[in-house]
Protein backbone atom coordinates (compact mmCIF):
# COMPACT_ATOMS: atom_id res chain seq x y z
CA UNK A 1 0.00 0.00 0.00
CA UNK A 2 1.48 3.29 -0.99
CA UNK A 3 2.32 5.45 2.25
CA UNK A 4 1.12 9.61 2.28
CA UNK A 5 3.02 11.63 4.96
CA UNK A 6 0.98 14.72 5.73
CA UNK A 7 3.67 16.76 8.14
CA UNK A 8 2.49 20.06 10.32
CA UNK A 9 4.35 22.35 10.53
CA UNK A 10 4.42 24.63 13.16
CA UNK A 11 7.46 24.81 14.93
CA UNK A 12 11.40 23.74 13.92
CA UNK A 13 11.34 20.78 15.64
CA UNK A 14 8.66 19.67 12.64
CA UNK A 15 11.49 20.63 9.73
CA UNK A 16 13.31 17.10 10.46
CA UNK A 17 9.70 15.19 10.40
CA UNK A 18 9.48 17.04 6.87
CA UNK A 19 13.05 15.79 5.83
CA UNK A 20 12.85 12.50 7.29
CA UNK A 21 9.21 11.88 5.52
CA UNK A 22 11.29 13.02 2.18
CA UNK A 23 14.17 10.52 2.92
CA UNK A 24 11.28 7.80 3.29
CA UNK A 25 9.73 8.61 0.58
CA UNK A 26 12.53 8.18 -1.80
CA UNK A 27 13.91 5.11 -0.37
CA UNK A 28 10.08 3.62 -1.26
CA UNK A 29 10.69 4.42 -5.38
CA UNK A 30 14.16 3.50 -5.35
CA UNK A 31 16.04 7.12 -5.46
CA UNK A 32 19.48 7.28 -5.44
CA UNK A 33 21.95 8.88 -2.90
CA UNK A 34 21.64 12.05 -4.92
CA UNK A 35 18.25 12.05 -5.86
CA UNK A 36 17.30 11.33 -2.27
CA UNK A 37 19.25 14.44 -1.24
CA UNK A 38 17.73 16.61 -3.45
CA UNK A 39 14.25 15.75 -2.40
CA UNK A 40 15.23 15.92 1.97
CA UNK A 41 16.62 19.16 0.70
CA UNK A 42 13.51 20.46 -0.92
CA UNK A 43 11.45 19.18 2.41
CA UNK A 44 13.82 21.15 4.47
CA UNK A 45 13.61 24.34 3.03
CA UNK A 46 9.88 24.10 1.85
CA UNK A 47 9.09 23.36 5.57
CA UNK A 48 11.17 26.00 6.58
CA UNK A 49 9.63 28.28 4.28
CA UNK A 50 6.53 27.47 6.04
CA UNK A 51 7.69 28.67 9.57
CA UNK A 52 9.62 32.04 8.23
CA UNK A 53 7.24 33.34 5.68
CA UNK A 54 3.71 31.78 6.50
CA UNK A 55 3.59 30.90 10.11
CA UNK A 56 3.33 27.79 9.42
CA UNK A 57 1.47 25.11 6.75
CA UNK A 58 1.42 21.37 6.13
CA UNK A 59 3.58 19.33 3.66
CA UNK A 60 2.55 16.45 1.95
CA UNK A 61 4.73 14.08 0.88
CA UNK A 62 3.51 11.26 -1.73
CA UNK A 63 4.93 8.95 -3.90
CA UNK A 64 3.32 9.74 -7.46
CA UNK A 65 3.39 9.40 -11.30
CA UNK A 66 4.94 12.13 -13.23
CA UNK A 67 2.09 14.62 -14.51
CA UNK A 68 2.79 13.23 -18.13
CA UNK A 69 2.51 9.50 -17.16
CA UNK A 70 6.02 9.02 -18.57
CA UNK A 71 8.62 7.16 -16.17
CA UNK A 72 8.83 5.78 -12.61
CA UNK A 73 7.11 7.12 -9.51
CA UNK A 74 8.64 10.34 -8.13
CA UNK A 75 8.80 12.05 -4.73
CA UNK A 76 6.31 14.67 -4.64
CA UNK A 77 6.49 17.15 -1.88
CA UNK A 78 3.88 20.01 -2.14
CA UNK A 79 3.81 22.52 0.63
CA UNK A 80 0.35 24.29 1.42
CA UNK A 81 -0.46 27.32 3.67
CA UNK A 82 -3.02 30.27 4.80
CA UNK A 83 -0.52 32.49 5.28
CA UNK A 84 -0.21 36.16 3.78
CA UNK A 85 0.62 34.79 -0.20
CA UNK A 86 2.85 36.63 -2.42
CA UNK A 87 2.29 39.45 -4.37
CA UNK A 88 5.24 38.70 -6.94
CA UNK A 89 5.83 35.38 -7.80
CA UNK A 90 8.31 35.77 -10.24
CA UNK A 91 10.58 37.33 -7.78
CA UNK A 92 10.37 35.24 -5.19
CA UNK A 93 11.82 32.11 -7.23
CA UNK A 94 14.83 34.43 -7.76
CA UNK A 95 17.69 34.14 -5.69
CA UNK A 96 18.38 37.00 -3.18
CA UNK A 97 14.92 38.00 -2.70
CA UNK A 98 13.26 37.35 0.97
CA UNK A 99 10.61 38.90 3.03
CA UNK A 100 12.33 38.12 6.51
CA UNK A 101 15.54 38.74 6.42
CA UNK A 102 17.11 35.37 5.10
CA UNK A 103 19.45 35.14 2.32
CA UNK A 104 16.27 34.14 0.11
CA UNK A 105 17.58 31.39 -1.84
CA UNK A 106 14.88 28.64 -0.36
CA UNK A 107 12.87 28.47 -3.45
CA UNK A 108 15.46 29.26 -6.22
CA UNK A 109 17.06 26.07 -4.18
CA UNK A 110 14.32 23.85 -4.71
CA UNK A 111 13.73 24.93 -8.20
CA UNK A 112 17.39 24.23 -9.20
CA UNK A 113 17.55 21.04 -7.47
CA UNK A 114 13.81 19.66 -8.59
CA UNK A 115 12.80 18.02 -11.86
CA UNK A 116 9.61 20.02 -11.49
CA UNK A 117 8.80 23.31 -9.09
CA UNK A 118 5.57 25.03 -9.29
CA UNK A 119 4.32 27.47 -7.34
CA UNK A 120 1.14 29.74 -6.94
CA UNK A 121 0.36 32.25 -4.05
CA UNK A 122 -2.41 34.51 -4.00
CA UNK A 123 -1.94 37.39 -1.33
CA UNK A 124 -4.04 36.78 1.46
CA UNK A 125 -5.38 33.47 0.69
CA UNK A 126 -2.27 31.26 1.37
CA UNK A 127 0.72 29.46 -0.57
CA UNK A 128 0.83 26.62 -2.71
CA UNK A 129 4.71 25.34 -3.44
CA UNK A 130 4.70 21.90 -5.01
CA UNK A 131 8.20 19.94 -6.26
CA UNK A 132 8.91 16.44 -7.30
CA UNK A 133 12.26 14.79 -7.49
CA UNK A 134 12.63 11.55 -9.27
CA UNK A 135 15.44 9.39 -10.55
CA UNK A 136 18.70 11.35 -12.53
CA UNK A 137 16.91 12.29 -15.88
CA UNK A 138 17.37 10.97 -19.37
CA UNK A 139 16.78 12.13 -22.55
CA UNK A 140 12.90 11.71 -23.39
CA UNK A 141 12.27 11.28 -26.75
CA UNK A 142 8.75 10.21 -26.51
CA UNK A 143 5.81 11.93 -28.03
CA UNK A 144 4.22 15.30 -26.73
CA UNK A 145 1.35 14.19 -23.85
CA UNK A 146 -1.95 15.67 -24.78
CA UNK A 147 -2.97 15.65 -20.90
CA UNK A 148 -1.86 15.97 -17.76
CA UNK A 149 -2.80 14.14 -14.65
CA UNK A 150 -1.79 15.21 -10.72
CA UNK A 151 -3.23 15.00 -7.24
CA UNK A 152 -2.82 14.98 -3.77
CA UNK A 153 -3.72 12.69 -0.98
CA UNK A 154 -4.17 13.67 2.62
CA UNK A 155 -4.71 11.02 4.93
CA UNK A 156 -7.37 11.72 8.49
CA UNK A 157 -5.84 12.31 11.51
CA UNK A 158 -1.91 12.07 10.39
CA UNK A 159 -2.68 8.36 9.65
CA UNK A 160 0.09 6.46 7.79
CA UNK A 161 -2.08 5.31 4.98
CA UNK A 162 -4.70 7.32 3.48
CA UNK A 163 -7.81 4.92 2.52
CA UNK A 164 -7.83 7.13 -0.93
CA UNK A 165 -5.70 6.81 -3.97
CA UNK A 166 -5.57 7.91 -7.34
CA UNK A 167 -3.81 6.98 -10.64
CA UNK A 168 -4.02 7.41 -13.66
CA UNK A 169 -3.16 5.01 -17.11
CA UNK A 170 -2.72 5.22 -20.89
CA UNK A 171 -4.08 2.59 -23.32
CA UNK A 172 -3.34 4.12 -26.74
CA UNK A 173 -5.22 7.47 -27.63
CA UNK A 174 -7.45 6.93 -24.35
CA UNK A 175 -6.49 8.67 -20.87
CA UNK A 176 -8.11 6.98 -17.93
CA UNK A 177 -7.96 8.97 -14.56
CA UNK A 178 -9.44 6.83 -11.46
CA UNK A 179 -9.93 8.24 -7.71
CA UNK A 180 -11.30 5.50 -5.17
CA UNK A 181 -12.16 6.16 -1.69
CA UNK A 182 -11.99 2.72 0.38
CA UNK A 183 -14.40 2.25 2.85
CA UNK A 184 -13.77 4.24 6.46
CA UNK A 185 -10.20 4.97 6.53
CA UNK A 186 -7.10 3.23 7.62
CA UNK A 187 -5.02 0.06 6.34
CA UNK A 188 -7.91 -1.81 5.12
CA UNK A 189 -9.28 0.90 3.24
CA UNK A 190 -6.08 1.94 1.81
CA UNK A 191 -6.18 -2.14 0.73
CA UNK A 192 -9.31 -1.10 -1.30
CA UNK A 193 -8.09 1.69 -2.38
CA UNK A 194 -4.94 0.40 -3.69
CA UNK A 195 -6.73 -2.94 -5.12
CA UNK A 196 -8.95 -0.72 -7.37
CA UNK A 197 -5.36 0.67 -8.86
CA UNK A 198 -3.91 -2.57 -9.55
CA UNK A 199 -6.66 -3.21 -11.43
CA UNK A 200 -7.38 -0.45 -13.55
CA UNK A 201 -3.54 -0.62 -14.55
CA UNK A 202 -4.84 -4.05 -15.55
CA UNK A 203 -7.82 -2.94 -17.53
CA UNK A 204 -6.67 0.55 -19.15
CA UNK A 205 -7.57 -0.37 -22.55
CA UNK A 206 -11.54 -0.83 -21.37
CA UNK A 207 -14.22 2.39 -21.19
CA UNK A 208 -15.07 3.28 -17.52
CA UNK A 209 -18.42 1.16 -17.07
CA UNK A 210 -16.68 -1.56 -18.02
CA UNK A 211 -13.33 -1.29 -15.29
CA UNK A 212 -16.15 -0.60 -12.80
CA UNK A 213 -17.68 -4.05 -13.16
CA UNK A 214 -13.73 -5.39 -13.55
CA UNK A 215 -13.49 -3.69 -10.04
CA UNK A 216 -16.49 -4.87 -8.56
CA UNK A 217 -14.93 -8.30 -8.99
CA UNK A 218 -11.34 -7.43 -7.83
CA UNK A 219 -12.75 -5.44 -4.77
CA UNK A 220 -14.78 -8.75 -3.58
CA UNK A 221 -12.94 -9.72 -0.17
CA UNK A 222 -12.00 -6.24 0.77
CA UNK A 223 -14.15 -3.32 2.62
CA UNK A 224 -14.95 -2.22 -0.72
CA UNK A 225 -14.51 1.74 -2.18
CA UNK A 226 -16.19 4.54 -3.78
CA UNK A 227 -14.88 4.91 -7.26
CA UNK A 228 -15.34 7.85 -9.70
CA UNK A 229 -13.24 7.00 -13.44
CA UNK A 230 -13.09 9.79 -16.17
CA UNK A 231 -11.64 8.83 -19.64
CA UNK A 232 -10.46 10.94 -22.19
CA UNK A 233 -10.14 10.02 -26.25
CA UNK A 234 -7.43 12.73 -27.54
CA UNK A 235 -8.42 11.45 -30.95
CA UNK A 236 -12.08 12.18 -30.75
CA UNK A 237 -12.06 14.59 -28.04
CA UNK A 238 -14.51 12.95 -25.65
CA UNK A 239 -14.79 12.62 -22.27
CA UNK A 240 -16.89 9.49 -20.52
CA UNK A 241 -17.22 9.36 -16.71
CA UNK A 242 -18.65 6.78 -14.57
CA UNK A 243 -19.06 6.22 -10.60
CA UNK A 244 -20.22 4.28 -7.99
CA UNK A 245 -20.70 5.70 -4.90
CA UNK A 246 -20.04 8.98 -2.45
CA UNK A 247 -17.10 10.47 -4.63
CA UNK A 248 -17.34 13.45 -6.69
CA UNK A 249 -16.91 15.29 -10.11
CA UNK A 250 -16.68 18.42 -11.91
CA UNK A 251 -15.87 19.29 -15.18
CA UNK A 252 -15.06 22.90 -15.83
CA UNK A 253 -16.30 23.95 -18.98
CA UNK A 254 -15.16 27.46 -20.15
CA UNK A 255 -16.23 29.66 -17.19
CA UNK A 256 -18.70 27.26 -15.70
CA UNK A 257 -18.47 24.45 -13.47
CA UNK A 258 -20.76 20.81 -14.27
CA UNK A 259 -21.67 18.18 -11.55
CA UNK A 260 -20.78 14.73 -12.88
CA UNK A 261 -23.26 12.61 -11.16
CA UNK A 262 -22.31 8.99 -9.52
CA UNK A 263 -24.82 6.15 -8.43
CA UNK A 264 -25.51 4.99 -5.31
CA UNK A 265 -23.57 2.12 -4.14
CA UNK A 266 -19.95 -0.11 -2.87
CA UNK A 267 -17.65 -1.34 -5.29
CA UNK A 268 -17.36 -4.54 -4.45
CA UNK A 269 -19.61 -4.95 -2.15
CA UNK A 270 -22.85 -3.52 -4.08
CA UNK A 271 -22.80 -2.50 -7.74
CA UNK A 272 -25.97 -0.89 -9.65
CA UNK A 273 -27.14 -3.43 -11.75
CA UNK A 274 -27.00 -0.98 -14.67
CA UNK A 275 -24.23 1.32 -15.41
CA UNK A 276 -24.12 4.46 -17.16
CA UNK A 277 -21.03 6.72 -18.56
CA UNK A 278 -21.85 10.66 -19.02
CA UNK A 279 -20.11 12.00 -21.73
CA UNK A 280 -18.87 15.71 -22.43
CA UNK A 281 -16.43 17.31 -25.39
CA UNK A 282 -13.22 17.33 -23.95
CA UNK A 283 -11.17 21.05 -25.25
CA UNK A 284 -8.30 22.86 -24.63
CA UNK A 285 -10.17 25.20 -21.71
CA UNK A 286 -11.31 22.14 -19.95
CA UNK A 287 -10.35 20.86 -16.50
CA UNK A 288 -11.57 17.84 -14.90
CA UNK A 289 -11.20 17.57 -10.70
CA UNK A 290 -12.76 14.31 -8.77
CA UNK A 291 -12.90 14.09 -5.15
CA UNK A 292 -13.54 12.08 -2.40
CA UNK A 293 -15.90 13.30 0.03
CA UNK A 294 -13.13 14.62 2.73
CA UNK A 295 -14.08 17.91 0.97
CA UNK A 296 -17.08 19.54 2.10
CA UNK A 297 -20.30 18.60 0.11
CA UNK A 298 -20.50 22.62 -0.92
CA UNK A 299 -16.92 23.12 -1.80
CA UNK A 300 -16.46 26.04 -4.22
CA UNK A 301 -14.10 25.97 -7.62
CA UNK A 302 -10.95 27.62 -7.70
CA UNK A 303 -11.69 31.28 -9.47
CA UNK A 304 -7.88 32.29 -10.14
CA UNK A 305 -7.67 32.61 -14.31
CA UNK A 306 -4.15 31.20 -13.83
CA UNK A 307 -5.27 27.78 -12.46
CA UNK A 308 -6.28 25.71 -15.56
CA UNK A 309 -2.58 26.37 -17.20
CA UNK A 310 -1.03 25.43 -13.84
CA UNK A 311 0.39 21.74 -12.75
CA UNK A 312 -2.70 19.51 -12.02
CA UNK A 313 -1.19 18.58 -8.66
CA UNK A 314 -1.22 22.38 -7.91
CA UNK A 315 -4.37 22.99 -8.40
CA UNK A 316 -5.59 19.54 -6.00
CA UNK A 317 -3.66 21.08 -3.71
CA UNK A 318 -5.09 24.80 -4.16
CA UNK A 319 -8.81 22.77 -3.83
CA UNK A 320 -7.83 20.76 -0.65
CA UNK A 321 -6.37 24.21 0.77
CA UNK A 322 -9.25 26.66 0.05
CA UNK A 323 -11.55 23.64 1.21
CA UNK A 324 -10.13 23.69 5.01
CA UNK A 325 -8.00 26.06 7.58
CA UNK A 326 -6.04 25.67 10.33
CA UNK A 327 -9.73 25.55 12.72
CA UNK A 328 -11.49 23.37 10.55
CA UNK A 329 -9.19 20.46 8.93
CA UNK A 330 -10.19 17.92 6.68
CA UNK A 331 -12.96 15.63 8.33
CA UNK A 332 -12.08 12.01 6.69
CA UNK A 333 -9.28 10.96 4.27
CA UNK A 334 -9.28 13.67 1.57
CA UNK A 335 -7.89 12.96 -2.12
CA UNK A 336 -8.08 15.40 -5.15
CA UNK A 337 -7.18 14.12 -8.72
CA UNK A 338 -7.37 16.76 -11.50
CA UNK A 339 -6.69 16.09 -15.16
CA UNK A 340 -6.09 18.46 -17.87
CA UNK A 341 -4.90 19.54 -21.45
CA UNK A 342 -1.38 20.39 -21.68
CA UNK A 343 -0.55 23.76 -22.36
CA UNK A 344 0.66 24.24 -25.85
CA UNK A 345 4.02 25.86 -25.19
CA UNK A 346 4.91 22.92 -22.71
CA UNK A 347 5.88 18.98 -24.01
Amino acid sequence: MPRVWDVPVHDPTRVRDARVAAEEAAARVGLDESRAAAAALVATELATNLLKHAGGGRLLVDTVAPPGGRGGAVVQIAAVDHGPGMADVPAALGDGFSTAGSLGAGLGTCRRVADDFHLHSVPGRGTVALARVGAAASADTGEPVPVRAGGVNVPFAGDEFSGDAWTWVRADDRYTLMLADGLGHGPEAARASTAAVEELRRSAHLGPAQVLRRLDGALRGTRGAAVALAQVDVRTGRLRCAGIGNVGARLREGDSWRHLLSRPGIVGVHRPATLTETEAVWAPDRVLVLHSDGLPSRWVPPSDPLLPAADPAVTAAVIVRDASSPARPVRDDTAVAVLSPTPADRP
